[in-house]
């Protein structure tokens, strides 16, 4: 899958042969149409297999300390690491019309962070540690924020802005706590 994901990103989805990933791979054509059936459904398992929303529900499942500011850090934090590791992926389904498809079947990932971070946000006002707020809209925001300073990363930031994906996961977390905190207000 690798080898594939190196070589679509490089060539483009339609640039690059089932011969070719087969090559790249140390395998036989005849292997990889056997174990995938075609560049399309290796694409998809690969999309499958290197998506966040399984590292992300880990997360929510065990590393959340009820503490906004910890907690919205830790999950923007892991949120761009995941990103940033699997860039060649999205390049190579965002890049290709083709492949709207997959597009639209990777959308049951951020359906997931969706949902795990709506139901944090519910829990946390009930916790009575973040204001009485709608929690899908705080969590879409945050996912939209998130995912933008992905895309703006992605394409070239340092031609836009000088401050660095550190200083903006610090400064945007700082105004989420600042806005849905409780002693904050």
């Amino acid at each position: 899958m690798l080898a594939a994901i190196d070589l679509m990103a490089e060539k483009g989805y339609k640039g690059v042969s089932t011969k070719e990933i087969a090559a790249a791979a140390g395998v036989s054509e005849m292997t990889l149409f056997r174990n995938f059936g075609s560049k399309f459904n290796l694409l998809e398992k690969a999309i499958d297999r290197y998506h966040y929303s399984i590292e992300m529900t880990r997360i929510f499942n065990e590393k959340v300390t009820w503490d906004l500011r910890t907690d919205l850090l830790m999950f923007s934090q892991m949120y761009h690491e995941i990103m940033d590791r699997n860039r060649k992926l999205f390049l190579i389904v965002l890049r290709d019309d083709e492949l709207i498809e997959i597009r639209e079947r990777a959308q049951k990932h951020p359906r997931k962070l969706l949902e795990l971070l709506t139901n944090y946000f519910t829990e946390m006002q009930s916790r009575n540690r973040m204001i009485q707020t709608d929690a899908e809209t705080q969590a879409i925001t945050f996912m939209w924020m998130n995912y933008g300073a992905f895309l703006t990363q992605l394409f070239g930031a340092s031609t836009i802005t000088k401050v660095t994906l550190p200083e903006f996961i610090e400064s945007s977390i700082e105004l989420f706590v600042r806005g849905l905190s409780i002693d904050e207000q």
